[in-house]
């Protein structure tokens, strides 16, 4: 018996349209406002370009300000840099840049819109001068799927579960055989309160009596991770039908009979040359005695 169970991961096949179009709006939105759009993973850098250049002389007469939402990320007054404890260690300013702001290790709590403002002195006041926004999409991207035998609840069925972890936004796991979904179950889906990084795992049942190919897709955001189960089930030898059962019991037969006239034949050829034998020397002892000469007591009295 020969049960085979494999995986690879497949091409994507099944898009989602309306986290697509969702998307896509978001795009257009931002597009159409003005604002640029970066998008990034965790732990990657990313550069935030005010879209503003000045001479080095004028830093000491303009204020720059980086802020995400109400929060201020780096100020930039007199010539000397702040970076608020948030983003310490790991933002800076680069001024030949387009008056860009570099951060660094990448969180999810990155995410937002970013606005750089620059103000300049006139007439004793600052007035801005410039203004742009940026908006910050940080990802995490989940690994490929993993699918894991959980055994057999009942005696044709075999359960199997599809898990992977450590991604963001929050994911949405189906399963499908042969282009149609598939309905699932124990599906869960959980979030770390620290980094906000979600599992997420679901359960399939299916009977091992026939050919199976499944997919087990991941959807977050525009993005997805897919992993393909494949089951052959096993192949059992025929029992042979009545024919071939008269077959073999009539060759049974036939080679018994066979085995049994042999032997027969055999034992009666043996018998036969041990007569034959016998019977030739009788005739050679009969022989002998006829060719001895007899014996005449009368001399052998004389003699004596």
């Amino acid at each position: 018996m020969d049960n085979t169970a494999k995986w690879r991961t497949p091409p994507l096949k099944h898009p989602y349209l309306k986290v697509s179009q969702l998307l896509v709006l978001a795009s257009l939105f931002y597009f159409c406002s003005g604002i640029i759009q970066v998008n990034k993973t965790v732990k990657e850098v990313a550069v935030l370009s005010c879209d503003y250049n000045i001479s080095t002389a004028e830093l000491m007469k303009v204020r720059i300000y980086w802020q995400k939402d109400d929060e201020v990320v780096l100020a930039v007054t007199s010539g000397q840099t702040k970076v608020w404890s948030k983003y310490e260690n790991r933002t800076f300013a680069d001024f030949t840049n387009n008056l860009s702001i570099v951060i660094m290790a990448l969180r999810l709590s990155d995410n937002g819109k970013y606005t750089c403002i620059v103000q300049k002195t006139e007439k004793r006041s600052y007035k801005v001068k410039h203004m742009t926004s940026v908006m910050l999409l940080v990802r995490a991207d989940f690994p490929v799927p993993s699918i894991t035998d959980l055994g057999n609840p009942s005696h044709d069925i075999k359960r199997i579960m599809c898990s992977t972890s450590g991604g963001f936004p929050k994911p949405h796991l189906s399963w499908w055989e042969n282009e149609e979904e598939l309905n699932a179950a124990n599906t869960t889906v959980s979030q770390d309160p620290d980094t906000e990084l979600y599992t997420i795992s679901s359960e399939l049942d299916f009977n091992v009596t026939n050919n199976h190919s499944f997919v087990c897709l991941v959807k977050y955001g525009d993005l997805t991770v897919s992993q393909i189960f494949n089951w052959q089930k096993s192949v059992e030898p025929h029992p042979p039908n009545n024919q071939q059962q008269l077959w073999v019991i009539l060759i049974l037969v036939v080679s018994g009979v066979i085995a049994v006239i042999t032997a027969i034949t055999g034992g009666c050829l043996a018998h036969r040359s041990v007569a034959r034998w016998r019977q030739r020397n009788r005739n050679e002892e009969d022989m002998d005695l006829e060719k001895m000469s007899p014996i005449n007591i009368g001399s052998a009295q004389a003699s004596v």
